[in-house]
């Protein structure tokens, strides 16, 4: 899944290679923390010896793991290998109080929620380049007329910033929920088998988690809970979401029926092996495909909350998978809408040419509500405009030449608007006088705190 689009940081997180450095830290802490308690028979000396000798090879991992099937034990051995390698014959060994009082999940757990953490944080800062792009394109745009399109038929006119201004606004409140799931995974647990602290003090577990910079969850049952990751989960789904929206509707505005918009298209690039002259939305078709990935995989998370008793292990497969794909994924998707949405083509002749497809009826509500100012009745007013609505629209739909709408109303003896009201109506402008005020708040958007 990771490519020339995506950066390897996010790849990285996930690797053994990433998980092992942050279990090796996770041991040093705890015989760091035993050493300073004074309360276990590790000395200051050995801690120290241990956090300098500390080291473990992937390699070596995993031709143990391959005997033990055990990969907690396998890296304790090799970690263990290293830091006894340069001990004077005849001393006891320091490995000995590596993993003192620990149990598996308090080192798989908690390095996890580190790493989730560590991917949290490659998320915000995507969300708040997209999100600035977006809020920078809105008022690049923000006088540019286009129709807007409801059920997608063309409702009234509006301006294509208010697109990306509506897309900073959402992508503002997905970083507010990605900032509140990020504390909320940024937890550990250092509290031994069912979460008794039986074996382990207490006051270990809160030295490792704050070097960590986490908080300890309160009560483990030796598995930190994982509705902490099913909302996390939840929250990239929703980000997910987002970028679909966004991808979707650049993917049709990008049709050859509409053609508003066009994703960058790369000198040398082809868009089909069969027809040279295509230029197809393929980096927003991709968004919206793996948007599916991230909204399944929090069905995983959700069900991985329910546990046998104090813990099992069915979570822990699944969510191997499901985590790591979910964050990579996003990561990605991220990155092309920020490619995407930066070097956006933009077609504003085809734009304006949009607005006038339908001869005038997107004009209707105004003329509408023009007809109620001058004395009639509603329901009156509601038949006079319909009828050359629909008349309008007839023509339009099998593509013979007649009148526009606005020439119709003219031409209707019941219409009671004058040829200068009429001019008036027939303006796009008119239905923006008051779009001030969506600029004016997202003005005051901002994505830096």
């Amino acid at each position: 899944m990771i490519d020339r689009y995506t950066r390897p940081e996010m790849g990285r997180i996930f690797s053994l290679e990433n998980k092992y450095a942050i279990w090796q830290e996770i041991e040093v802490l705890a015989c760091e923390a035993h050493a300073e308690l004074g309360e276990s028979g590790i000395t200051k000396k050995e801690a120290k010896w241990i956090r300098d000798h500390a080291a473990f090879d992937r390699a070596e991992v995993d031709e143990i793991e391959a005997v033990t099937n055990h990969d907690v034990i396998a890296f304790l051995t090799n970690m263990g290998a290293y830091v006894d390698k340069d001990v004077p014959e005849g001393d006891p060994k320091p490995s000995r109080w590596i993993h003192y009082g620990m149990t598996s999940s308090d080192l798989g757990d908690t390095a996890l929620c580190y790493q989730l953490t560590q991917a949290c944080d490659l998320i915000i800062e995507d969300v708040r380049a997209l999100g600035a792009l977006c809020k920078r394109r809105a008022f690049e745009e923000r006088d540019t007329p286009c129709v807007g399109r409801t059920h997608g038929i063309h409702a009234e006119p509006m301006t294509f910033g208010m697109k990306f201004g509506s897309w900073a606004w959402e992508l503002r409140r997905d970083l507010d929920r990605l900032l509140d799931a990020r504390r909320g995974v940024a937890v550990g647990a250092i509290s031994g088998a069912v979460g008794t602290y039986s074996s382990i003090d207490p006051r270990v577990e809160a030295y490792v988690c704050g070097h960590l910079g986490l908080d300890f969850d309160p009560l483990s049952t030796q598995v930190i809970s994982r509705d902490h990751h099913a909302y996390l989960a939840g929250v990239l789904a929703t980000m997910a979401a987002t970028c679909e929206r966004i991808a979707t509707e650049l993917r049709n505005l990008q049709r050859t029926d509409t053609l508003e918009v066009e994703e960058p298209f790369r000198k040398g690039q082809k868009g089909s092996s069969a027809m040279p002259h295509k230029r197809n939305p393929i980096t927003m078709e991709k968004v919206c495909g793996l948007s599916r990935v991230v909204k399944a995989n929090a069905q995983v998370a959700f069900d991985n909350v329910a546990l046998w008793h104090e813990r099992d292990i069915s979570h822990s497969s699944a969510e191997r998978v499901a985590q790591a794909d979910s964050l990579i994924a996003l990561d990605h998707m991220l990155q092309c809408l920020i490619r995407v949405v930066d070097g956006l083509v933009l077609y504003r002749e085809r734009m304006l040419a949009n607005l006038d497809r339908t001869r005038g009826l997107i004009y209707s509500s105004k003329v509408l509500l023009a007809l109620v100012d001058t004395g009639i009745t509603r329901e009156d007013a509601y038949q006079i405009v319909q009828r050359n609505a629909m008349d309008t629209w007839r023509e339009v739909q099998q593509c013979v030449s007649g009148t526009s709408f606005r020439e119709k109303l003219a031409a209707d003896p019941l219409c009671t608007l004058t040829a200068e009201q009429l001019d008036r109506i027939f303006d796009p402008r008119s239905f923006l006088a008051r779009v001030d005020v969506v600029f004016d708040r997202l003005e005051r958007l901002s994505f830096d705190e």
